[in-house]
């Protein structure tokens, strides 16, 4: 019985994320309602708040579980890379087409930082994907492959222009922009290769 209970209120909480991803992607996290989320997600109230303390937990639920997209989508195009530097420059281009994706920069780069605060933003990202670049610069400087720059101020300086050229390619739109961007991200990290 209990098994049943656990899966009722997975489903549960898998709708009132699905449904608050969208709704916040479409209108923004001001202009979506709770009641909203209820009536998108087909639960109450009582469901809501069994599962989070308010819409700002939902929201932070939604980018965790875009951030673990993320991850899976650097995870692919990896998991075959023999060479480190390889690696990152793949997991890199990997995760700008993931934040690229217009529902994921709306909620992940242009609200996330302003709803969660950005302590709590960054803390998400080093939890996810900056963790995920900390260790490909690592692997790719053990391997000798990339300059002798500290691993972790080579990765905020990646990680922020990554980050500001996401944001960047949602306002500017288009493939082209975004073609651009990780042309220059290549470049960028060719740059840094012995």
């Amino acid at each position: 019985m209990a098994g049943v209970r656990e899966k009722k209120a997975q489903k549960t909480k898998t709708q009132l994320i699905a449904a608050a991803r969208r709704l916040f992607a479409k209108q923004g996290f001001a202009a979506t309602s709770t009641d909203e989320i209820l009536q998108k997600a087909g639960v109450t109230r009582g469901a809501l708040y069994h599962h989070f303390q308010d819409k700002a937990a939902l929201f932070e639920a939604v980018c965790v579980a875009l951030h673990e997209e993320a991850v899976a989508a650097i995870a692919d195009v990896t998991g075959n890379q023999v060479a480190p530097f390889d690696a990152l420059v793949a997991g890199s281009l990997a995760w700008i087409d993931h934040m690229a994706q217009p529902e994921v920069n709306r909620i992940l780069i242009v609200e996330a930082p302003a709803v969660l605060g950005w302590e709590r933003w960054n803390a998400l990202d080093r939890a996810h994907g900056f963790g995920e670049l900390m260790q490909g610069v690592a692997a790719a400087r053990e391997a000798g492959a990339i300059r002798p720059v500290g691993v972790e101020e080579l990765t905020v300086l990646l990680n922020g222009a990554m980050n500001a050229g996401v944001l960047w390619t949602g306002h500017a739109g288009g493939a082209q922009t975004l073609k651009r961007m990780k042309k220059a991200v290549r470049q960028l990290l060719f740059a840094l290769r012995i």
